[in-house]
């Protein structure tokens, strides 16, 4: 039974024994946090509760202790005060259960009320020359490489309850919307993004198999190799020609070998297809999915916390130029105001260029239509076009965008939209910059085999570009293999659909301040660790 404030009335309610007399009531929190705001017993009432936790700091005198007992569900620590016999044997990291007395605490302190101990019981103990977290400044790289014990810090677990939330509200809010969620495979026999950065997927002993000449060759536990998923897209869109608005929530891989504060091998991603033929409401929907689950957090004491996390400077180490306490509450509070900026890729090529050529900016790659945004770019039209507010960014050229994006319906307006542009887009957030990528899919037969790129030989699925060749025939399309179930949507009956693609771990960047990926991801995977 979750723990409301609402019950503290009837949970503090003096029974009849209470009333002629008796003055000791007993209560069992389900959490500290939910400790937290009880209130204070007075000289009438002996409050007794019970909690557990692990010790985050203790400090020993002669004649009394003071320890900080943490449990995960508030970044906020219990006072507990003991005398030197309760006091043996605890440590920081010992998981510990303690009864006893809920007290106004003296003038002066942070916490306005603690827990004066009768009974102290040792659940788990720690051992203390050995625990590597300590009350000490300890660096996100070594935190990274215990990701097992780093859970335990105020932040991390912080980090975690923000996940469990915003997993929560954003599953109300397709549900309250008729959107089914689905299950998509994580072993899959295509490179959907063609990028070619997947992962191979075999058995780790495979048995060898005799054959003919009695040579012993080892088999493939599929027969063809497999990889681990890139994306749910293409199996979203089998979903969707029977239930019109399909959502999954689910882990993506990518074979990526850069270590930058943006990229992990493994993250999460939110993946929606949807029956339409407007790119604009499918944006809509990705301003107001967000901009809804915002609105959610607020509720809760997330705000707050993440807050008291800056002010005590000694955990979040995300502190940059230019950040203060504001930050993040004028962050959450712009996510919400709109409509958000809409601008084509024509457009902001113009942008760049023109802020290049007259000294404005200065970048390290020169924007060009052919290599496409770099990060400098999209923190720029960020800044400029945004303002502090996230930005659509459309209507990239097809020759840089994945084989099954729409050809863009929009005029060739002045130059505004380019000849040869995809109906698509990118949602640019400051500092993050791509946090959602969406299109309308092609979903005509013939278009698509002739968009279709050819598999490199020796790895099935894996495109020799991942992008649009316009010397491949239709004829040259043939043997496909894998990709040929893909083309049965279109050939045995399809509709105009899309969707997009939402990395959750950038999202949770942006909303917590954190800087690195790694440090929002609970098992960060990179390119040369794999510690647990």
């Amino acid at each position: 039974m979750s723990w409301r404030s609402s019950c503290l009335p009837r949970l503090l309610q003096p029974s009849k024994h209470c009333r002629r007399g008796l003055s000791t009531t007993n209560l069992h929190p389900p959490n500290i946090a939910s400790a937290l705001v009880l209130p204070p017993s007075d000289d009438r009432d002996n409050v007794t509760i019970r909690i557990s936790g692990t010790v985050r700091t203790i400090r020993k005198q002669k004649q009394r202790a003071f320890l900080q007992l943490g449990d995960g569900s508030t970044v906020h620590s219990l006072q507990a005060v003991l005398n030197p016999d309760h006091a043996q044997g605890l440590s920081t990291g010992t998981f510990v259960a303690i009864q006893g007395l809920w007290r106004p605490a003296p003038p002066g302190k942070e916490q306005s009320h603690e827990l004066h101990a009768q009974q102290v019981t040792i659940i788990g103990a720690a051992d203390s020359e050995n625990y590597p977290i300590q009350q000490k400044f300890q660096t996100a790289e070594f935190l990274r490489s215990i990701p097992h014990l780093r859970l335990r810090l105020p932040l991390h677990a912080l980090i975690a309850r923000l996940r469990s939330e915003s997993e929560f509200l954003l599953a109300q809010y397709f549900r309250d919307r008729n959107f089914m969620r689905v299950q998509s495979p994580v072993i899959t026999s295509s490179d959907c993004e063609g990028a070619g950065q997947v992962f191979s997927l075999d058995t780790r002993a495979p048995v060898p198999e005799e054959h003919g000449d009695g040579a012993l060759k080892e088999p493939s536990f599929f027969r063809k190799p497999k990889y681990l998923t890139v994306s749910s897209q293409l199996h979203l869109e089998a979903y969707m020609q029977e239930h019109p608005k399909v959502w999954t929530f689910s882990p993506t891989f990518r074979a990526e070998r850069s270590d930058t504060p943006r990229h992990v091998s493994e993250f999460w991603m939110l993946e929606v297809e949807m029956r339409t033929e407007s790119l604009q409401e499918i944006m809509d929907l990705v301003e107001d999915m967000i901009k809804s689950l915002v609105q959610g957090l607020q509720q809760s004491s997330f705000m707050q916390e993440l807050v008291t996390m800056r002010l005590s400077r000694g955990n979040l180490q995300t502190e940059e130029p230019g950040e203060d306490d504001e930050t993040l509450p004028t962050r959450w509070a712009t996510l919400k105001e709109g409509p958000w900026p809409r601008i084509t890729y024509a457009e902001a090529l113009r942008l760049l260029q023109g802020s290049a050529s007259s000294g404005k900016a200065n970048f390290i790659h020169e924007p060009s239509s052919e290599s496409g945004l770099q990060l400098e770019h999209e923190k720029y039209i960020a800044a400029m076009v945004g303002a502090g507010k996230p930005v659509f960014v459309t209507d990239y050229p097809r020759m840089i965008k994945p084989f099954y994006m729409l050809p863009s319906a929009k005029e060739n307006d002045g130059g505004v939209v380019a000849p040869g542009a995809a109906a698509c887009f990118d949602l640019l957030l400051p500092e993050v910059c791509e946090v959602v990528g969406g299109s309308l899919r092609e979903h005509r037969l013939e278009e698509l085999e002739a968009s279709m790129p050819l598999p490199e030989p020796g790895l099935e699925g894996k495109t020799s570009s991942g992008r649009i060749e316009p010397n491949e025939s239709a004829a040259a399309m043939k043997g496909r293999g894998n990709l040929d179930w893909y083309l049965d949507l279109r050939r045995f009956g399809s509709v105009p659909h899309g969707g997009f693609g939402l990395g959750f771990d950038r999202l949770l960047c942006y909303l917590t301040g954190m800087h690195n990926i790694k440090d929002v991801v609970p098992w960060p995977r990179f390119h040369g660790r794999c510690d647990c």
